[in-house]
């Protein structure tokens, strides 16, 4: 059987590209087909399973605006059968100036027989210095 993705960076690659292209049949095939998925976008709440996710990103891409990344300080953690990549996303509109961010993603990586896949994927946007309160201590998880 032939695998997809040899490695958690080829199906990285894959998922990112697919973003940038608004390729939901590409997106899909970056995921693990399994009920346990898990996705969670900046701001958003958690969505499970491939009913969720798919139409998320059906959403996001029906937007009309095609995203551009640049990732950065990407650390990987790996086992035999697990990716965990953690790295700070910048996102720009194609066709405007400048870019946002930084988001910080995490995305877990399964090896499958039909190769690695993506388990789930993690995207928030930083607490800032800024915005905290002075007469308030941070907030600890």
């Amino acid at each position: 059987m032939a695998r997809d993705f040899d490695t958690s960076e080829a199906a990285e690659a894959a998922f990112y590209a697919a973003f940038e292209s608004g390729d939901l049949d590409a997106m899909m095939a970056v995921w693990v087909d399994d009920e346990s998925i898990v996705c969670v976008h900046p701001g958003s709440i958690r969505l499970s399973g491939p009913a969720e996710v798919r139409e998320s990103w059906r959403q996001i891409f029906t937007g009309g605006r095609r995203l551009r990344f640049r990732t950065t300080d990407l650390r990987v953690t790996r086992s035999s059968e697990t990716a965990v990549h953690s790295l700070y996303e910048y996102v720009s509109i194609a066709g405007v100036a400048g870019e946002g961010g930084p988001v910080i993603a995490t995305n877990i990586y399964v090896d499958t027989d039909k190769g690695w896949r993506l388990w789930m994927h993690h995207a928030s946007t930083p607490a800032m210095a800024d915005d905290e309160p002075e007469d308030e201590p941070p907030t600890l998880h």
